[in-house]
């Protein structure tokens, strides 16, 4: 059996403020955005690939880095490849990232995103 065309086009991220964390990411990565509605917002990366969403989500609750027990867990996160990592952590961190308190490796930094999704900067 000959497997169907299946392209992933992108990830979506849960949050009660789409526009919101779409300018997050806009600013962050410097995507243009694609589709611009209240509910629901897509960045593109100009120069190709998969894309990035936002959906409204009133009853989202972020994860908890590193979860304990009984703590909501991160699902997904995003790996963002960097080539100065001090400096792409002070540009998340002015644009309202939180750096996470626990860092696993010396060569990627782990944020929180507005919305308080995990994301990592790596080298």
């Amino acid at each position: 059996m000959d497997r169907p065309r299946l392209d992933l086009t992108g990830v979506v991220l849960d949050t009660p403020d789409p526009d919101a964390l779409a300018r997050f990411y806009q600013d962050l990565l410097g995507w243009t955005r694609h589709t611009d509605e209240p509910d629901w917002v897509t960045l593109h990366d100009p120069r190709g690939g998969a894309g990035l969403s936002f959906q409204r989500e009133e009853h989202h609750v972020p994860p908890v880095w590193p979860a304990g027990p009984g703590d909501p867990r991160m699902q997904v996160h995003l790996d963002i490849e960097v080539d100065d990592l001090d400096a792409a952590s002070a540009h998340a961190v002015a644009l309202g990232a939180v750096v996470a308190g626990f860092q696993p490796q010396d060569d990627v930094r782990v944020h929180l995103d507005p919305a308080g999704h995990p994301f990592c900067l790596f080298l």
